[in-house]
């Protein structure tokens, strides 16, 4: 008998079970489908590229995308120890404040920016910034990045000249701006969630982490949650929890246990054979993720990390990140950032970029003009998509991946915007710190030229940003799941801590918000106030 169970060893899940086992006599038990994070790619900051394609990821595939002509993308989810955080770029990003008070305003109260700020703070570990926005005793390391590239520094610049201003710091007083990304390092490898959080934890003899465990679902018993049902060995295992299970499955994986575990809309259970637990339609619905949109230029004057694709090109970085954990084996590729607004109208920026001093992360296809093979990419995204999609099931098995569809494109707005967001980043590009560079841009190329041209492209190429949220919706109204507590409406000692309790998606990369939901939730399990022990 454990007190606590958490299903799911990602970022927040990390966080919440290092928390809670911090109590001495509170028995924690923490599951993870996936291995223990052992592969040497995920600590090595240039590996992502890698791990982000591999086994460390659920392969799924996203439902045929109505409004991009059928595309059924690849759609890779952390499958591993620490989650997204083990195989994601490694950017720190929180969002801006608007943000959470726009949390507040949709009903749930006590998550305004103020409220939240704190568990940021007691997160993070920045090697560089304190004072009123910026932690620097959490576990959670946050530094500069050491050797940015040459052209990282020059998009940097570009943005400056196309009036962006500078920005030393994304996650302080005002995200508007352009600067380099810092990541989530120590000493030159990845700190993911696992590091920072399960790694001293896991000392202790009162947290359990179990990996390779597949939940097929949550046991409860007179309308409350006791335990959990996993195969072993061939056969079916009950954990039992005598205080609560917590569900960190992510946006997909926690919507879907829920409802194998009859926890959803009924109708949809009834179609599976599920018996209706707790009719909560809001269940799998309110999926939104950012559409990825991406331009790629061939570049002289400078060698870009396309040549490190050689393999005589590797002996020397891997020799010096091996002596010194450091040079472009340190590097994180996605290393110049920027945030603007497409309308002076606006509160925040609701366009994000990353700069990446190299090609090959994002697939070309037929798109693309010639390639040299020593090139740059610029990412970018609208923040803000209106469009909603669903996570609903296949089947009543377990091992079946459920339906994925973030009907991107979905609401005209999202169209429009996203053609913005591929113009602005041209422009970017063809500023004179920048242009110097270029020699010519390869992706989207010299044939968009008209409005249609541009539809077109978005349409085509666009892919997920990979920051699914809002499956498990926070809030009051008939569609929420949780409250703002994180407890599942109707059903007892059940909470859902992660990315799927977001109602609205943040204005940037998901992993450091999922963090803190992680450290909030502890503190609402535990009953303390903000920020105590």
């Amino acid at each position: 008998m454990f007190d606590f169970i958490i299903v799911g060893g990602g970022s927040a899940g990390s966080a919440l079970a290092a928390r809670l086992s911090e109590d001495p006599d509170a028995r924690v038990l923490l599951l993870e489908a996936g291995p223990r994070d052992w592969n040497p790619y995920i600590h090595m900051p240039v590996g992502f590229y890698k791990t982000t394609k591999g086994s460390l990821t659920w392969r799924y595939e996203l439902a045929p995308q109505v409004h991009q002509n059928g595309i059924t993308p690849l759609y890779p989810q952390g499958r591993v120890l620490g989650g997204g955080s083990s195989i994601n770029a490694q950017v720190y990003i929180r969002g801006n404040a608007e943000d959470y008070d726009t949390w507040a305003e949709m009903g749930c109260p006590g998550w305004g920016y103020k409220d939240v700020l704190p568990y940021f703070r007691r997160a993070e570990s920045n090697e560089k910034f304190s004072g009123t926005y910026h932690g620097t005793d959490g576990p959670l390391s946050v530094v500069d990045q050491r050797h940015p590239h040459k052209l990282s520094k020059a998009f940097v610049q570009a943005c400056q000249d196309y009036g962006i201003p500078y920005n030393p710091d994304f996650n302080g007083a005002s995200q508007l701006g352009t600067g380099l990304y810092q990541t989530t390092n120590r000493d030159g490898r990845r700190c993911s969630a696992a590091v920072a959080y399960l790694r001293p934890a896991s000392r202790r003899p009162n947290l359990t982490i179990r990996t390779g465990v597949h939940v097929s679902r949550i046991v409860i018993e007179r309308g409350r949650a006791v335990g959990v049902e996993i195969g072993s060995d061939g056969r079916l295992v009950t954990e039992r929890a005598s205080r609560e299970v917590v569900v960190t499955s992510g946006a997909i994986g926690s919507p879907k246990l829920l409802m194998l575990s009859g926890i959803g809309p009924s109708a949809h259970l009834a179609s599976h054979g599920i018996q209706t637990q707790v009719d909560l339609p809001g269940v799998g619905q309110n999926l939104h993720d950012h559409l990825d949109v991406f331009m790629m230029y061939n570049v002289k004057n400078v060698d870009s990390y396309d040549a490190y694709k050689k393999a005589r090109r590797k002996i020397m970085p891997g020799l010096q990140y091996a002596l010194f954990r450091n040079g472009p084996v340190a590097g994180t590729i996605v290393e110049g950032g920027a945030f603007c607004a497409t309308s002076k109208d606006l509160p925040a920026p609701d366009l994000q970029y990353h700069f990446l001093p190299g090609t090959g992360v994002e697939e070309v296809n037929d798109t693309a003009e010639t390639v040299t093979g020593n090139g740059c990419t610029l990412n970018g995204y609208f923040m803000h998509p209106r469009a909603r999609g669903a996570v609903t099931l296949k089947s009543a098995d377990p091992r079946v991946p459920p339906s994925i569809d973030p009907n991107f494109l979905g609401d005209p707005y999202d169209v429009e915007r996203t053609i913005d967001c591929v113009k602005v980043g041209q422009e970017i590009m063809s500023q004179p710190s920048m242009a110097k560079f270029i020699v010519n841009e390869f992706m989207p190329g010299t044939r968009v030229r008209s409005r249609a041209d541009y539809e077109a492209l978005v349409r085509k190429i666009g892919r997920s940003g990979y920051h699914p949220v809002g499956t498990c919706k926070m809030g009051q109204d008939e569609m929420a799941v949780v409250d703002p507590q994180l407890r599942v409406h109707g059903v007892d000692g059940l909470r859902v801590a992660d990315s799927s309790i977001m109602p609205r998606l943040v204005s940037g990369n998901t992993n450091a918000p999922s963090i803190m939901i992680g450290e909030r939730a502890s503190d609402f399990i535990r009953g303390n106030r903000v920020g105590a022990a």
